[in-house]
């Protein structure tokens, strides 16, 4: 009986959803089961791609008149996505607008993507002389971009005619880290013989036998040889007179950089009670149930996690935890391992790729119950979920930039659906989206309306620039914010200092004639960065060096405009000379390890101040951290984008929720220039609930989301008319299956209209019920594969965080 396998392959030129039918060999029959990796050959030649088994028909009656290709290989020896993943790969192709083998990729860690290598070899025509001046006495020759030009034409010459073969190899890119152990192979006694027999000269080999003599145990190599000071020699040399045994073990990377203390449940007070036996109860009933747990800063939103997530392991279950960046992780992971221990993986972009894959590893085989990390760990390989938490689930970093553009929050609902149990979104500020869900009673409501220790919430002081620069010279620092840090200093109390722009300044424009100096591949001004004495573009990466003469009229009146963070440090040392400050941004926390390392710092008292972006408004608990300064309010506030006033209300409510979470009171003070806006003095009290109405109100006006699906689609390329012209095709199309109750806003130029040397344009469409539209973004999906080769580039977008 044949047996047939339904292949996802990975084509990057000419993707699709459709799985390809596939004989599976003789030699492999009832092997291959779905989520397995094949190397399977595509197309005419000998081209090989990697693929993933889709499903398995082990009673297919074949075409007589259709001949299948085989299955050349298998690349690993059991499903390495599980029966669940494939589903949730399968949804999420349909509701990203993505196709299957992006969604199953990016569900892996990148050792376990494949890796691609084309050979090429003579055949029997090729005449000697072609031979050798190409391959030398090599039989093949790697085809790579380390091949010169002249090379590679020669070789595409002889490809048409016939004279070369080309072989592709699949591998993958995997690595399992081993270590050598070392044991005694002989008993105690026969040592003793052995040793007798040895020259007295033969010191090391002495030290060696005496250690195994008295050590039974199992020890790695490297240690050993610092304990008794010997090389590896002298061990091969005891592994010949047969002393002992050597042997490779696999072992995991440690992706911990800190040991912890282990801890125990606190004592919940009536509010926490009550959500934590909610939670719990929909566990025990296999229940998926979405609570949105609502509270103020402080008021103990990670306990409840700690405690639900408890009551799933104790019940034999297993727990996902979600943050949403890599600079939360140090102090959410270290809370939750010190509750739970070994049990704890850990999966976020800062850590190596071979830590990455052990921790994989280790929750695939089910070594790891409880698993915490940002975005991406949402498809973690758990096979029996009990409780999954979503902390701060407001924020945009859950959202996914580029193919399969999915949404966390999303993934881990329907995983919840999935395994029965309940999802937990928490926030002090929820998004829209959430919060009006729970107005429905589609998601169920738990409030902790107050600080766990019964604390005031911050005092929050809101300072009007426009005041401050009529009466002094302009400075990053208001009189009262400088007053009062220069305070903190004096009590030996610290400070966070948040400023939402890293770099020096924002750009430099010479005054004689107004030139600002531009990016040259991008429509954005270039960032003055003075630890590197370069200009740097955030979009596409592109440095210069500083000018010193403008470009432009060749004047030396080159002037830096705005404030970034390296320029505020540098303010912050003359103001503040004694002060010692801690900068975290991108820049500063580039290394792996770096959020960790700093924030240990800080919370080991060796800076006054922490100052840096946006990372350290969230989630942060320093119970000596009695200050709070926002030097830049408005950042959000100028943005054209629907989101900004929910974004800011967001970004001061966290940032003001870091100060007096312990006994000592808090004090925050916000710098704007626009201090009566209502987003800002809602921040000021954290009245939550009355921005929620406001905010509400405007978007039910402007006809936004929640009220309206969005879907955003952006067209590029290097052409702009191209760009253009793609756009007002894609908008005629969608016309015809659109009814007139959806509002479309363009085709309009992007926010910035070009980025590395592509142009951009966009199309907005707002809908309640479009029951075609989905259908018809497909076909335009379908139809760009095949412009891109021209280098057109089609980008769909649902639910876009932003219109910009």
């Amino acid at each position: 009986m044949t047996q047939i396998a339904e292949v996802i392959v990975d084509v990057p030129t000419m993707q699709t959803n459709t799985p390809y039918s596939y004989e599976i060999p003789p030699a492999l029959v009832d092997q291959i089961q779905p989520g397995m990796r094949v190397v399977v050959p595509f197309g005419k030649g000998s081209r090989k791609v990697q693929g993933f088994v889709w499903q398995v028909d082990a009673t297919a009656q074949p075409d007589p008149d259709v001949t299948l290709k085989a299955i050349d290989n298998v690349m690993d020896p059991a499903p390495i996505v599980n029966a669940e993943l494939l589903q949730l790969a399968d949804w999420l192709a349909r509701t990203t607008y993505a196709f299957t083998i992006t969604c199953l990729q990016t569900m892996l860690p990148n050792a376990l993507k494949a890796k691609y290598q084309k050979w090429v070899s003579p055949t029997d025509q090729l005449p000697d002389d072609r031979r050798t001046s190409l391959f030398g006495d090599q039989k093949e020759l790697l085809w790579d971009d380390s091949l010169p030009a002249e090379t590679v034409k020669q070789l595409l010459l002889l490809n048409r005619q016939h004279l070369i073969k080309i072989r592709y190899e699949v591998s993958s890119k995997s690595q399992v880290k081993k270590v050598m152990m070392v044991k005694p192979a002989m008993s105690a006694e026969e040592l003793h013989v052995a040793k007798n027999s040895l020259r007295k000269s033969a010191v090391k080999q002495i030290k060696l036998v005496d250690y195994l003599m008295t050590h039974r145990h199992e020890i790695r190599q490297t240690e050993l040889e610092r304990a008794i000071t010997i090389s590896s020699s002298t061990l091969k040399t005891g592994e010949a007179n047969g002393w002992l045994s050597r042997q490779a073990v696999e072992v995991y990377r440690d992706p911990f950089q800190t040991a912890v203390v282990k801890t125990k449940p606190l004592q919940l007070n009536p509010d926490q009670t009550k959500a934590v036996t909610a939670i719990c109860a929909a566990t025990n009933q296999e229940k998926a149930e979405t609570f949105l747990l609502e509270g103020v800063t402080g008021s103990g939103k990670t306990e409840v996690y700690l405690q639900a997530i408890a009551n799933a392991l104790s019940r034999g279950k297993q727990a996902l935890m979600l943050v949403p960046e890599i600079s939360l992780t140090p102090q959410i992971v270290g809370r939750v391992r010190g509750r739970f221990g070994q049990q704890v993986a850990v999966l976020h972009s800062g850590l190596s790729s071979g830590e990455r894959f052990d921790e994989w590893r280790r929750i695939q085989r089910g070594e790891a119950r409880v698993v915490v990390g940002a975005r991406s760990a949402v498809f973690a390989p758990l096979t029996d979920l009990g409780v999954i938490v979503v902390d701060e689930e407001h924020e945009s970093s859950y959202k996914q930039d580029d193919n399969p553009r999915y949404h966390a929050r999303d993934v881990a609902l329907w995983r919840a659906r999935y395994h029965h149990c309940p999802v937990v979104l928490g926030s002090a500020t929820p998004s829209l989206e959430s919060r009006a869900r729970a107005e429905k009673n589609v998601y169920t409501r738990l409030l902790l309306p107050n600080r766990v220790n019964n604390q005031q919430l911050p005092q929050v002081t809101i300072v009007d620039m426009t005041e401050e620069l009529r009466h002094h010279k302009e400075s990053s620092f208001s009189s009262v914010l400088l007053r009062a840090l220069k305070e903190r200093l004096e009590r030996g109390e610290q400070s966070l200092l948040m400023l939402n722009r890293r770099g020096f300044s924002s750009f430099v424009m010479c005054r004689d004639c107004g030139f600002v100096l531009q990016c040259p591949n991008c429509d954005i001004s270039l960032t003055l960065h003075m630890d590197t004495k370069t200009m740097k573009c955030h979009y596409c990466g592109h440095e210069e060096p500083i000018p010193h003469v403008c470009p432009n009229c060749h004047g030396r009146h080159i002037r830096y405009y705005g404030t970034g963070t390296q320029k505020v440090e540098q303010e912050l040392t003359e103001l503040l000379p004694d002060a010692r400050v801690i900068r975290m941004d991108v820049d500063t926390t580039r290394r792996k390890g770096a959020h960790e390392r700093l924030l240990k710092q800080f919370g080991d008292h060796q800076a006054d101040i922490l100052l840096g972006t946006q990372m350290i408004a969230k989630g942060l608990d320093f119970p000596d951290v009695t200050l709070v300064g926002v030097l830049n309010a408005d950042t959000a506030l100028g943005l054209p984008d629907f989101r900004a006033s929910e974004r800011t209300f967001q970004l001061l409510t966290q940032v003001s929720g870091r100060a007096g979470r312990a006994e000592k009171t808090g004090e925050v003070f916000i710098q704007t220039y626009n201090p009566d806006h209502y987003a800002i003095q809602l921040a000021k009290t954290q009245n939550y609930e009355r921005f929620f109405g406001r905010e509400m109100q405007l978007r039910h006006r402007g006809n936004y989301p929640p009220y309206y699906f969005a879907v955003k689609i952006m067209a590029s390329d290097v052409d702009e008319r191209k760009a253009a012209e793609a756009m007002v095709k894609i908008v005629r199309q969608l016309k015809q299956v659109l009814s007139p109750q959806a509002i479309t806003l363009g085709p309009t130029p992007g926010a910035i209209a070009r980025v590395n040397k592509r142009y951009y344009y966009q199309l907005v469409i707002k809908y309640k019920h479009e029951p075609k539209l989905d259908s018809a973004l497909f076909k335009i999906l379908s139809q760009a594969q095949k412009q891109s080769r021209s280098g057109l580039q089609i980008a769909i977008d649902r639910n876009p965080m932003s219109f910009m």
